[in-house]
């Protein structure tokens, strides 16, 4: 007990949970190793979460229940901590995304996760792990998170989705040649559908391109309207319908200028085919 840390549960999200997870083992008499081994995971790891130096992914928090024995408890707990260290209204928006009657969206560099096939998908959470940025586990939540998302979208009355891509979109190669010309064939998929529309905002728009980040909005089923906005360490959820409408007409003057659907249709396709 010589290096025992006592924690903070005031001190954030992660102490909080570390702190309960630390209790529930002791209560049981517990020791690292032995949780480790009922878990699946090691002990330095359980020794992370329940010092607060690393987010409990629910993966993990839903073995921890299992565990324990206390039904979802833990995995409700965790995914409350993922909320909170996500940027700061993103879990907000992907709850309201998931009941919006139209969704319309711009993207720079990657393809809009709501187009994303599951290996491109996991090629860019691949690569945010060998650089460092996410654990394994923070990985496997983002891929699965895009799944969802998705299905969250693909009900019986789907909404309208309207998605204009910067042609960097297309033009950055993700994962190989296979992988980028699945994804490619998914967006000419995405663009037959009866409830979509797609367009590429092409190099040459120059200085007539509104927006230099990726933005969202939503039309929610009461008519109001919600946007979203992030750069790589802020992000902006605007909840006043008054304040989105600037944003809205902005988007409806870049998407006079993007290429109409079938010619980004037939850029994607040239593009996929691998011609000049």
């Amino acid at each position: 007990m010589v290096n025992r840390r006592e924690l903070n549960p005031d001190e954030s999200p992660n102490a909080r949970f570390g702190e309960r997870l630390r209790r529930l083992r002791e209560e049981r008499g517990w020791t690292q190793e032995e949780l480790a081994d009922r878990t699946g995971y090691s002990d330095t790891h359980v020794s992370a979460v329940e010092t607060g130096r690393r987010s409990p992914t629910p993966r993990f928090a839903k073995s921890s229940d299992n565990a324990f024995g206390t039904g979802d408890q833990l995995e409700r707990q965790s995914r409350a901590v993922r909320g909170s260290a996500l940027l700061e209204g993103f879990p907000e928006f992907v709850d309201h995304e998931g009941g919006a009657v139209e969704i319309r969206l711009y993207e720079v560099g990657v393809i809009p996760g709501l187009l994303q096939t599951p290996e491109y998908a996991s090629t860019l959470a691949k690569s945010a792990v060998k650089r460092g940025a996410i654990t394994l586990d923070e990985a496997d939540e983002r891929v699965s998170l895009v799944a969802k998302r998705q299905a969250a979208i693909a009900r019986p009355h789907p909404p309208m989705v309207l998605a204009v891509l910067d042609e960097s979109c297309l033009r950055r190669p993700v994962g190989g040649p296979a992988v980028m010309g699945a994804q490619l064939a998914r967006l000419i998929e995405f663009a037959e559908l009866p409830h979509t529309v797609l367009q590429v905002a092409p190099f040459d728009m120059g200085e007539d391109r509104p927006f230099t980040l990726p933005i969202t909005v939503l039309t929610l089923p009461d008519c109001s309207f919600m946007s979203y906005a992030e750069s790589a360490q802020r992000a902006h959820l605007e909840r006043e319908s008054a304040a989105v409408l600037p944003i809205l007409t902005a988007y409806h003057q870049m998407q006079a200028n993007a290429l109409p659907q079938a010619a980004s249709v037939a850029l994607i396709e040239q593009l996929r085919k691998g011609t000049p």
